[in-house]
């Protein structure tokens, strides 16, 4: 199954049955993980896992995030990261739990050749501090988490739109709409002209009912109703 939207989609998770399977299935065009979606699956040993992904992803972007808080910790875990793979993109965290920023170490990695993806932002300013600290020339992607954004009540669409032409002066820099919590998202994300969406499995099987007759879907809502009510043996 191809992506048919104008927008690349990266599965974001941390099992690896799931990335093997839309690998397989050509659905994604690459791949993020996080601590916290890692540890969710059950991952105990980081480095391991990593390289199990990189086995199953050998040719699609993937990243991998630095856990450190400290800024000269994560340098040395960012450079280390790096060296997993031609494909991989290393995750920093827009600030460090204190809020101190971490451009300075973005700068320098990203001077250093290193594939970034810089997360965790939700303000056009964190997108302006990170548009100039990547270097011109070396591929990044700056992950706004729109879904979040939206979560506080505020339409997250102008923000995206404005970071989109913060990140001009950075052609090698690609805009992810973050965290979407529906499909709709997907549709909002490639209209305003976003690089790249992540979704997580759940979403990404909603694919398969892009386009469908809405008809036939309120048929086979109606069925599941029946259907369940039946299995559970409910009687009047």
């Amino acid at each position: 199954m191809m992506n048919p939207l104008k927008i690349k989609v990266f599965a974001d998770g941390a099992r690896i049955e799931d990335m093997a399977a839309a690998y397989r299935a050509g659905q994604v065009q690459g791949f993020t993980t996080n601590p916290t979606l890692m540890k969710k699956a059950g991952v105990t040993d980081y480095e391991c896992f990593a390289r199990e992904a990189l086995a199953v992803v050998t040719d699609l972007p993937i990243s991998f995030e630095v856990f450190a808080d400290e800024l000269d910790e994560m340098l040395r875990q960012a450079r280390h990261i790096a060296t997993w793979g031609s494909n991989v993109y290393v995750k920093i965290p827009v600030t460090n739990t204190r809020g101190e920023s971490t451009a300075p170490i973005q700068k320098v990695l990203s001077a250093e050749g290193i594939k970034l993806n810089v997360t965790a932002l939700l303000t056009e300013d964190q997108v302006r501090d990170v548009a100039a600290a990547l270097h011109v020339e070396t591929p990044a992607i700056v992950s706004v988490f729109a879904g979040r954004i939206a979560d506080t009540g505020r339409d997250p669409v102008p923000l995206m739109a404005r970071s989109l032409e913060i990140l001009r002066s950075r052609p090698k820099a690609e805009l992810l709409w973050a965290s979407p919590r529906e499909l709709l998202n997907v549709f909002q994300a490639a209209d305003m002209g976003c690089h790249i969406i992540t979704i997580t499995p759940d979403l990404l099987a909603k694919l398969q009912n892009v386009g469908k007759d809405l008809t036939q879907l309120s048929l086979e809502t109606v069925q599941m109703f029946y259907n369940d009510a039946a299995a559970a043996g409910y009687s009047l």
